[in-house]
């Protein structure tokens, strides 16, 4: 189901969220996405400075996609 992200806590929330349906612990998730347990850490708690490559990389990990919408543009 889409969900609107207007925040980095949005991102931070939704990632926590679908880690913890996945029980998967903060630094199982590190682990599998390549990234530090820190990084994780500072992501759910919504640190609006995280590197949007490394954001990515843990929304692909955990099975999530970005869709990003053009001024306009209607989700089909």
């Amino acid at each position: 189901m889409a969900k609107p992200v207007r925040s980095p806590a949005d991102i931070g929330a939704l990632v926590r969220t679908v880690r913890k349906e996945q029980n998967l612990r903060q630094d199982q998730l590190a682990g599998v996405a390549g990234v530090g347990l820190r990084f994780i850490v500072d992501l759910e708690a919504g640190k609006p400075t995280a590197q949007i490559g490394k954001v990515l990389q843990v929304l692909q990990t955990l099975g999530c996609s970005v869709d990003i919408l053009e001024p306009g543009e209607c989700r089909p």
